[in-house]
């Protein structure tokens, strides 16, 4: 923490350690990491935890089954333990997440530091096309997408990812606006650096704490999006324990049997719950101005 850091090491871990200080002060932002290292660990450790196969159930003897002892969340309509059909999902909840976060944060990235760097017709012309994207709800476009590349896990995160990235290229151009007049980016200009040389190495890098937080942020959205592919029938396909999907097998049961749609939707509710308390903690350790 020394005002004079001796190396570039130092000064980084100095930042990073300020940033931790300030974030564990948020006592929601620990319960919302508490809440996501939990569903990493249960996601790693599922075949283990699972008291039982999540696609094998048994029609004669534990089809919709209360919660008991033997079921802790009850079973389903083919007999299926609910808790275990939970920890696998919860696998597929954080490969649509993971895939999604990798494929729509560089874009939208790269899209606002270009457009906010370069101006021009180059700002134009890619704002239009984010305004495009940004004209239709959400779901309502990943709908559209799914419908035209045929339902599936890999189709419906492809959709999902398609519709993600806008805002964070908003925000990219939003924070580019603001420092491509800065004093040390003119001076790598007089030192003869490229265009495309500041952009990556010196304003992408400045940028990438508010994508960041938008996408811990986003990660709720993100996971309703896939559940409400799931439950239209559009996004994972049965047997697969996708929680959405689940949900929409208990429906008909929601009245006498309800615990068979209500594990997957506290699961769904817990999850977001947990991402978005990060966001904020990231949120407040990240702000350059605090």
């Amino acid at each position: 923490m020394s005002e004079q850091p001796a190396s570039r090491r130092q000064a980084a871990c100095g930042r990073a350690y300020a940033g931790w200080r300030l974030f564990a002060r948020n006592r929601l932002a620990l319960l919302g990491l508490a809440i996501v290292g939990a569903l990493l660990v249960l996601a790693a450790l599922a075949p283990w935890l699972a008291p039982y196969a999540p696609d094998v159930g048994d029609l004669m003897t534990t089809r919709l089954l209360p919660p008991s002892a033997a079921h802790w969340l009850g079973t389903d309509d083919q007999g299926r333990d609910i808790l275990s059909r939970l920890l696998h999902g919860s696998r597929i909840t954080l490969f649509i997440v993971t895939l999604v976060a990798l494929l729509a944060a560089p874009v939208g990235l790269l899209v606002g530091t270009a457009a906010g760097y370069l101006g021009g017709w180059v700002d134009v012309l890619l704002m239009r096309v984010t305004d495009i994207f940004l004209a239709f709800p959400r779901l309502i476009l990943a709908l559209a997408f799914v419908a035209a590349l045929g339902p599936g896990i890999e189709n419906a995160v492809l959709a999902i990812a398609i519709t993600s990235w806008p805002p964070y290229a908003r925000i990219a151009r939003a924070e580019t606006l603001t420092l491509r007049h800065a004093d040390f980016i003119a001076a790598v200009q007089l030192l003869g650096a490229s265009r495309w040389r500041i952009l990556l190495r010196h304003i992408m890098p400045l940028c990438l704490p508010s994508v960041i937080v938008r996408v811990t942020l986003d990660m709720a959205g993100i996971i309703l999006t896939a559940a409400g592919l799931g439950f239209l029938g559009l996004g994972a396909q049965p047997p697969s324990p996708e929680w959405g999907a689940m949900i929409a097998a208990g429906r008909q049961y929601v009245l006498d049997q309800w615990w068979v749609a209500a594990g997957p939707g506290m699961a769904i509710f817990i999850v977001s719950l947990g991402f978005n308390l990060l966001g904020d903690g990231l949120r407040d350790a990240l702000d350059p101005k605090i």
